[in-house]
């Protein structure tokens, strides 16, 4: 019996690639179970969150709604003020340790998007580390990476190759593990980016995993135009506007408009919090001289 086809492909690959509008424009999807409807209003709803369209989220989510929907709100309204942070995290915990809901895919997603915004990844682990979807294991990817265990994100790519070899997600965490061991395999890295590039919509999701590829193989003009192109297309990047002042230094460019440009769109953004203290270390020694 052939497999009933997967109304919601089309969706869920837009939002993995960051073409988050198009997302939404496809999201008229019709004769969907209801399990298969509130993922994808969970996916449209996630989509206007990566648009900075948190107050939207929480005004449209009502309290009678599923919990993985709840759990999107959640993340919108963590991400709308640094107010909401504490009684966010706190309902979160709340909702992670009841047995009825505690369990829900989407709810641990989410909870490991927000440990991570907070710099905990051990927390961020503890409740994305059983996997269960693609996307759990792909975050897992990505939380160990940034603790620099890539041996660790390696298994996890491996459960993602064993289910779909070809998933999206399971092609960008290969990009991303590449990435991070370097050497030879930035260029496999950026053959999958162009890949995509050539498939789907050119995002500034791609255009920025081109971009950090030629960085690492030192080709930087050729990175610049990319990050130009990304800018382009969302001007508030805040991964555009960080790799350009990177790749900036590297050409010899000022890059004080893209870093001013970041502090406002961004001001939590790692690169700000290490230049300000770069700049703290460097007022100090000045004072001692």
């Amino acid at each position: 019996m052939a497999a009933a086809p997967d109304l919601l492909f089309g969706l869920r690959n837009n939002f993995y690639l960051g073409a988050y509008q198009a997302a939404i424009n496809s999201g008229d999807v019709q004769n969907l179970s209801e399990e298969d409807a509130i993922e994808r209003d969970c996916l449209i709803y996630r989509s206007y969150i990566a648009l900075g369209s948190y107050q939207l989220v929480v005004n449209e989510v009502d309290s009678s709604a599923a919990t993985p929907l709840q759990a999107v709100k959640l993340l919108a309204l963590y991400l709308l003020s640094t107010d909401n942070k504490e009684t966010v995290i706190s309902s979160i915990r709340e909702w992670l340790s009841d047995a009825a809901v505690g369990n829900n895919p989407i709810l641990r997603l989410i909870a490991g998007i927000i440990f991570m915004h907070e710099q905990d990844n051990n927390e961020a682990l503890k409740y994305t580390n059983v996997g269960g979807t693609m996307e759990l294991t792909a975050l897992n990817v990505q939380i160990f990476l940034k603790m620099h265990r890539s041996d660790y994100a390696e298994k996890q790519l491996r459960i993602m190759q064993q289910i779909d070899e070809d998933h999206t997600l399971t092609q960008l965490a290969t990009a991303w593990l590449n990435l991070a061991v370097g050497g030879s395999k930035i260029q496999e890295a950026y053959l999958i980016f162009q890949d995509f590039s050539e498939k789907y919509q050119m995002t500034s999701l791609i255009l920025n995993g081109k971009a950090v590829c030629c960085i690492h193989m030192g080709n930087f003009d050729e990175a610049e135009s990319f990050l130009l192109e990304a800018l382009n297309k969302d001007a508030k990047d805040p991964e555009t506007l960080a790799n350009l002042v990177v790749c900036s230094l590297h050409l010899g460019k000022p890059s004080s408009r893209f870093l001013s440009q970041l502090k406002l769109s961004h001001p939590d953004h790692m690169l700000i919090k290490r230049s300000l203290t770069a700049e703290e270390s460097f007022d100090r020694a000045i004072q001692t001289i």
